[in-house]
């Protein structure tokens, strides 16, 4: 990486991991952030929220592990080819503008699907912290059954990848599996637009929330400053 400055977060409560403290590095140098930085920024584990970046730096803990599907080489399993043709009606469009009824789907998601969870009760601003970037316009992988809107999929887009940054649905469609055809539906569009990779956040073995990121194969782990490949668990 080149040299460039960053700064520590105080340390704060995991949101994870039950009786861990957390801390984040952020970039804070004095180049604008932009996606060709982000690029590199991506590749040592960093991710967005909304102009900043950031990666867990924690005192005692090394359990975050940076997440990638490789998309040239990615087959999608038997259960998730039944999955797409499960949800083979439902209509899915890229969007790169925030769309009204995005709130309401996100309030509805977080306040019945999270209430144990940080962001609970819902707000504005928390959809407008993955939504909203300075040097970087998101895109949105829109999941509509007729008219109705009933999942969203929040990425990044840099030089040789995306980055799924937030998904969220309607609760009373769970049976469709929807944030893994968000998923399906973005390592498609990565392909696409030629994209080497899609990056899926943070890994964490000892939560079981994560354990999802590790059903698209083969996928790679950043292990300090190695990408390490993984076919199978």
């Amino acid at each position: 990486m080149p040299s460039l400055k960053f700064a520590l977060s105080e340390t704060f409560p995991c949101s994870y991991l039950p009786d861990h403290q957390e801390r984040l590095l952020f970039y804070a140098d004095e180049l604008p952030l932009s996606p060709e930085i982000y690029s590199i920024l991506q590749s040592n584990g960093f991710r967005r929220s909304e102009s900043m970046a950031y990666k867990p730096h924690c005192d005692d803990c090394n359990e975050c592990k940076s997440i990638r599907v490789a998309t040239h080489s990615f087959q999608p399993s038997k259960s998730q080819k039944r999955l797409i043709n499960k949800c083979k009606n439902f209509d899915v469009r890229i969007s790169h503008v925030v769309s009204e009824n995005y709130y309401p789907l996100f309030e509805k998601y977080i306040n019945k699907r999270h209430e144990d969870g940080t962001m609970y009760p819902a707000e504005p601003s928390q959809l407008d912290s993955f939504t909203n970037c300075d040097w970087l316009t998101p895109y949105f992988v829109e999941v509509y059954d007729g008219d109705k809107i009933i999942a969203v999929g929040i990425g990044d887009e840099t030089n040789d990848a995306l980055s799924a940054v937030y998904t969220f649905f309607d609760p009373d469609y769970d049976k469709y599996s929807l944030g893994t055809l968000i998923v399906l539906k973005q390592i498609d569009y990565a392909s696409v637009l030629h994209k080497q990779w899609l990056y899926l956040g943070y890994y964490i073995q000892a939560c079981a929330k994560m354990n999802y990121k590790t059903n698209f194969k083969p996928f790679q782990v950043l292990h300090d400053t190695n990408w390490v490949e993984v076919k199978s668990l």
